[in-house]
């Protein structure tokens, strides 16, 4: 309880009622006076004011440059007595171009930057009206709107500009009052006003319809909308959010043949400087890494971020980073309040162009009022001169008679029943308006202003009159200042993984045994025929040789086996790719691999498939079956895979789905064929059970999966290879000794490896110093168990160490890649 004083007396008040009325009186007039626009001019009473005071002023575009501390102080003693900073901050908005979709103050001199530069002083810069402002201040001098007193009543100021064009939507605006807040995005001045003119001829479209004309906003910094659900929200109910990302493209550089990222838009009202900052601080902090030199080359010409990166990484997935981590990619949320008869409501895209379009028909109807009473006053003043012409004796006698003018006033009104203005347009006529030029240019006058009454009146008569002349000028306007889209709007690749923005595509993998990897497009190496030399795969060190080698596309996930019986899995896309010379990656650079952890099996898969096991066979003839499933992990330091004993290292993996058959073949050219059933399924971390009993000194080299028919190609380390038929290879139980896959001798080496193949399939064969072939498998002999094969590869000085068959799109499935692995 308080007390107030009222008349002299106290009365007693309730501090919760004087509370809530004060603040509601307080709110009100932020809301209405200050922080949100009026839906007709699009402007809050700040830059209202400001461009009234240009127009007070006479700054416009054809005059000079004028001090923009003479705006602020005149705009303040008159309109805004809120403080010259306030003033001069709207108006160096109202001047940017990166600010501003429109800008309706020209500036000279220094108004700030997109680094967040502050404007220079307002007694520095120098400011005058831009063209378009003129079309917000057109006709104000025609009663087009109402005027109100300013703060102390000394002037007058305008509650509403006229604008022709709708300036709410065109640029823009943002505000924050007490309890509510306004965001409206700046939209392209052609896309608005083509939908203004469709609504101007058929006020029964909707919002949907408006949409194909108004795509989206517009912002003059261009970059791009991810995603059209966020505007149509917008549009329909008056709030969204639209995501921003930066328009950035990835450069190969010639001389260091390392890429980049080139950035030459950033989202709308985004700091550049401190973006800038905020990636180097996320380099530093090796939150993202990759990132070897970071610089600002924007200039007049426009903007420009370089990014440069290392050699050894994706630069796709460093951009994504960046979207992720800095505001590269940045959200607007568009909150569509407006002032509306002084109340504030949200609008949707359809009422806030109805809106102007109303405000437009009452600008042009008062307009055409005004003109007209100006019409019929010069006319009413004409029909008198016209009178006093046809009599002009008795008038000039009548004025000579007179004693003063005022007499003479009267008595012309009385004789020749004028009205006084026009008794005293007579009376001031001069004498040279009786010559006959002048009566004949009077006449003519009179009959343009009869034409002229005609047709303000047939204006007022007609509303298609009126939309006609706002059509009109919205036209005139869009040929002057309408310009082509910034903005692009696409689909919201933010909600795809990393692959959906990636073609798929097939690709060669190859890993080395010290652990460099790399993947190029399979397109890279021709096909040739057998025999052939090949061409060079991979530049290695002396003592470093390729040791994997498969096909599969950009979009598989490539599980990685280690010698400690762990596995990790990548994207294919995940691993750089590289020119057919280079050395590629270090694996460390990619997986977290422990101390002494080799890689020593590689496959890719599309999908962890319920229907299908993965088969594990080691150099010792160990086999394990495991549902894939199990493996399915994106743990960054691994799985355990396997068990693995003492000294025994993975040698295949392979998916089945549990029916097939199995074949195992070693060093010395053995091979033994089982079903696959006989190896029971096991956990992930089992050591599995014997495949096949080894002799001395001998070790499996390689494992496939005999699923159709086909034939088994081996291939031995100096470049023997034959296609035998798989009916050849009886079907034994788990564990034997196996028969003879190819007979082997000093002349062919010992055998490298098996693939199960079919005669249209194609086969890439690797050596040890980095050679690799193509060769088409029909190419290669269709002989017995025991024969040693023929020549298919040259090798020369160095040894055959892996062998991969080639991919076809056919051969995908939802499980397998066609070549999971390479033998060696």
């Amino acid at each position: 309880m308080a007390d107030e004083i009222i008349g002299g007396k106290v009365l007693p008040v309730e501090i919760a009622d004087e509370m809530r009325r004060s603040f509601i009186d307080y709110s009100m007039s932020v809301i209405v006076s200050r922080a949100l626009p009026d839906v007709r001019d699009g402007l809050k009473p700040v830059h209202r004011r400001i461009l009234y005071t240009l127009h007070e002023l006479g700054l416009t575009p054809n005059k000079p440059y004028s001090k923009s501390a003479r705006l602020v102080g005149d705009c303040m003693g008159k309109f805004h007595p809120h403080g010259d900073s306030s003033i001069y901050d709207a108006v160096v908005r109202l001047e940017q171009d990166f600010a501003s979709r429109y800008p309706l103050v020209d500036g000279h001199g220094n108004f700030g930057s997109i680094d967040g530069d502050s404007a220079a002083a307002m007694r520095y810069t120098e400011l005058r009206m831009e063209k378009i402002t003129t079309y917000m201040l057109e006709d104000i001098d025609k009663d087009t709107i109402d005027f109100t007193p300013n703060y102390d009543e000394k002037q007058e100021e305008p509650t509403v500009l006229p604008s022709k064009f709708p300036n709410l939507l065109v640029n823009g605006s943002s505000g924050i009052a007490v309890g509510m807040a306004t965001n409206i995005p700046p939209h392209n001045l052609t896309e608005v006003i083509d939908a203004t003119v469709a609504l101007l001829d058929d006020p029964n479209l909707s919002v949907d319809n408006l949409m194909d004309y108004i795509k989206g906003p517009d912002f003059p910094t261009g970059a791009t909308i991810m995603g059209h659900e966020g505007i149509r929200s917008a549009y329909l109910t008056g709030r969204g959010s639209i995501k921003l990302r930066a328009k950035a493209e990835i450069e190969q550089m010639e001389k260091s043949g390392k890429t980049r990222i080139i950035v030459t838009e950033i989202p709308f009202l985004v700091n550049k400087a401190r973006m800038i900052e905020k990636i180097a601080d996320l380099v530093r902090e090796k939150k993202i890494d990759g990132i070897t030199d970071l610089r600002d080359e924007s200039d007049r010409s426009g903007m420009r971020i370089v990014i440069e990166l290392r050699r050894d990484v994706n630069p796709k997935v460093i951009l994504n980073q960046l979207y992720k981590h800095t505001q590269l990619e940045d959200t607007f949320g568009v909150n569509m309040l407006a002032l509306v008869d002084g109340q504030p409501r949200t609008l949707n895209l359809k009422d806030m162009i109805h809106y102007f379009i109303e405000h437009q028909k009452d600008v042009i109807v008062r307009r055409t009022r005004f003109e007209l009473n100006k019409a019929e006053a010069e006319a009413h003043i004409i029909e008198g001169l016209r009178i006093a012409l046809d009599h002009i004796d008795e008038v000039i006698e009548t004025i000579r008679s007179s004693p003063d003018e005022s007499k003479a006033r009267e008595n012309l009104t009385i004789r020749f029943g004028l009205s006084e203005k026009q008794a005293q347009a007579i009376v001031d006529m001069r004498l040279k308006r009786l010559t006959g030029l002048e009566r004949e240019k009077l006449e003519n006058q009179y009959q343009d202003l009869m034409n002229t009454i005609a047709y303000l009146k047939a204006v007022l008569a007609s509303e298609a009159m009126v939309i006609g002349i706002i059509k009109n000028k919205l036209e005139e306007i869009k040929s002057k200042f309408g310009d082509s889209r910034r903005t692009l709007i696409t689909i919201d690749v933010s909600k795809m993984d990393v692959e959906d923005l990636i073609a798929v595509e097939d690709v060669v993998v190859t890993v080395t045994h010290y652990g460099y990897i790399k993947r190029l497009p399979l397109s890279t190496y021709k096909s040739q025929n057998r025999g052939g030399k090949g061409v060079h795969g991979m530049a290695t060190k002396e003592e470093d040789f390729v040791e994997h080698l498969f096909t599969t596309t950009t979009h598989h996930y490539i599980l990685f086996f280690t010698s400690q019986g762990k596995v990790y899995r990548l994207k294919a896309h995940e691993i750089p790719e590289s020119s057919r010379t280079a050395k590629g990656t270090a694996v460390i650079n990619l997986l977290n691999l422990g101390q002494d952890e080799m890689i020593t099996a590689v496959m890719a898969i599309k999908e962890y498939s319920p229907d299908y096991f993965l088969i594990t066979a080691t150099k010792n003839g160990i086999m394990k079956k495991t549902a894939l499933q199990e493996y399915d992990s994106a743990r960054k330091d691994g799985l355990i895979a396997l068990t693995l004993d003492e000294g025994d290292e993975l040698i295949g993996v392979k998916l089945t789905q549990g029916l097939d058959d199995i074949l195992l073949a070693t060093k010395k050219g053995i091979a033994i064929r089982f079903p696959e059933s006989e190896v029971r399924y096991m956990g992930r971390t089992a050591r599995g059970v014997k495949g096949i009993k080894l002799e001395e000194n001998d070790m499996v080299v390689g494992m496939d999966v005999i699923g159709d028919e086909g034939e088994l190609l081996t291939m031995s380390e100096n470049g023997f290879a034959k296609r035998t038929d798989l009916k050849e290879f009886r079907v034994q139980g788990r564990g034997g000794r196996g028969v003879i896959g190819m007979k082997l001798n000093a002349k062919t080496g010992n055998l490298v490896g098996i693939k199960v193949v079919h005669v249209e399939d194609e086969l890439m064969v690797i050596t040890n110093n980095g050679i690799m072939l193509r060769i088409p498998v029909s190419s290669i002999s269709n002989q017995g168990r025991s024969a040693q094969g023929v020549l298919a590869m040259r090798t020369g000085d160095s040894n055959v160490v892996a062998i991969a068959k080639v991919v076809m799109k056919d051969d995908e499935d939802t499980g397998e890649n066609a070549d999971s692995e390479a033998e060696d």
